[in-house]
């Protein structure tokens, strides 16, 4: 969703940053090397050392990152078809670098029942599954925006209860993986949807080379 409705109050923020970074003379892509690079090593090195706080603080700064480097494609020229593939594939690197931190963060630091483990688990796939979803069925032309927890809604919840959880709040983190279980798996129900009421869902596709 606010992938969708968010642009405009993001852009406020967005614009200025990316123009400094223009200015330093920056890339977009080098930029989102920098933003994924960062916020793995953040999320891998921060969460399983229980420095739930921190993690929280400086992944969002990091991840803001994926505002950042389009905004400065477009203020260069356009972005371009390798940007748009490198921008889409750290963004599910970054993913599962958190997930995955959280679920070590689960088992080793905070002895979480496995049932939260095993959800946790599956938000990782979820969140995959929902960017596939969309980048799989474009590529066949068909048009799929929205849904109800897309990347933005996913981190902020996801590093809400880090930071609730570090700051004291009980079951924080418990509390966001489930959050994201059940809107994940309506966005897939969502996304899917979407496909299969575009106009060209049923438009046949030619056979892979070598078929």
């Amino acid at each position: 969703m606010l992938s969708v409705h968010g642009r405009k109050p993001a852009k406020r923020v967005a614009e200025p940053v990316a123009k400094a970074l223009l200015r330093a003379g920056l890339t977009p892509n080098v930029t989102t090397l920098i933003g994924t690079a960062v916020s793995i090593l953040l999320a891998v090195v921060l969460i399983p050392a229980n420095w739930l706080v921190a993690a929280a603080i400086l992944i969002g700064i990091f991840s803001a990152f994926d505002m950042v480097d389009g905004t400065m494609a477009r203020l260069s020229g356009g972005g371009t078809a390798y940007g748009a593939t490198l921008d889409a594939s750290c963004d599910r690197l970054t993913d599962g670098a958190l997930f995955g931190a959280i679920v070590i963060w689960m088992v080793y630091v905070d002895q979480t029942p496995r049932v939260h483990v095993a959800a946790c688990l599956i938000v990782l796939v979820l969140s995959q599954a929902i960017s596939y979803i969309k980048a799989r069925g474009e590529a066949g032309g068909l048009k799929i925006v929205g849904g109800l927890v897309e990347r933005p809604e996913r981190l902020i919840v996801a590093l809400v209860g880090l930071g609730l959880q570090g700051f004291g709040v009980p079951h924080a983190v418990e509390v966001a993986i489930w959050l994201l279980l059940v809107g994940s798996v309506i966005t897939v129900i969502q996304r899917l949807a979407y496909a299969a009421r575009d106009p060209r869902a049923n438009v046949q596709l030619a056979p892979p080379p070598g078929a």
